[in-house]
Formats: structure tokens, sequence, C-alpha cells
């Protein structure tokens, strides 16, 4: 004899797998909605810190490809004064040369970020001549 499911038995599992999928599907709805959410934060976040660090800085990190924060972690330097910059710029370039077993790819990204902390001195001595006070030292 072959074996033989009840109607009511087949209806009772249907049931259960389609409430095993719904609960599944509202689950990751959930945590799509929250990935959103947070998303969206934190794009509002940067726009805010981009908005606050003025124009000139912003066309400045579009150019280079670095934001301000990330040339200042390559170079390792906190404040921006030109003596720092220049003195860890020197020493990254040199370490980093290729003919002393250095990378290549690092020394390149140790230039952009020189350049782009240069232009930001720039801009904010630019930005202190308008202002009629000194610069930035």
């Amino acid at each position: 004899m072959g074996s033989h499911v009840q109607p009511s038995s087949m209806f009772s599992l249907a049931k259960y797998l389609a409430q095993i999928i719904v609960m599944g599907v509202q689950v990751v709805g959930r945590a799509f909605a929250r990935a959103l959410r947070q998303e969206f934060a934190a794009s509002r976040a940067a726009a805010d810190a981009r908005g606050r660090a003025g124009h000139r800085s912003a066309a400045a990190s579009n150019l280079s490809g670095l934001s301000l924060q990330e040339a200042q972690q390559i170079l390792n330097v906190s404040k921006l004064s030109p003596e720092e910059v220049q003195k860890n710029y020197e020493h990254l370039f040199k370490v980093n040369d290729k003919s002393v077993g250095g990378s290549f790819y690092l020394q390149s990204k140790v230039v952009r970020a020189k350049e782009r902390l240069d232009e930001e001195l720039k801009i904010q001595a630019q930005e202190d001549r308008e202002k009629g006070q000194k610069p930035h030292t």
C-alpha cells in the first residue's frame, strides 16, 4: 500500500510554509530598510561635512582624489603646518623609494597627499588674506 497524505495535513503544511516565507521576507525587508536609513544618514552627514569644509576645499578634494583627512592620515599630520607636512613628506617619500625596496604605489600616495595638503594650505592662506589676518602656521 502506498502512503497517503490527508488533505487537511497538506493544507496545514502549505500554510506553515507560507508563514515561514512571509516571516523571512519581513525580516529581510526590515533589515534592508534599516540599512537604507543608515546609508541615507551617513550620506547626509558626509554632505554636511563637505558643506562645512567650504567649496574650495571640496573642489581640491575632488581634483586630487583625496579628502583633507585622508591626506593628513597618509602623511601622519595632525595639525596643518607647512613644516610638518614637508618633514613627513620627505621622510615617507625616501622610505618608499623603489631603490631602497619601497613601494611605488605608496610613494605615489605620499605625493598625492602632499599635493592635497599644499592645496589646502594655499586655500587657508588665501582665506586669511581675504579676512585680513596673518596666515596659519
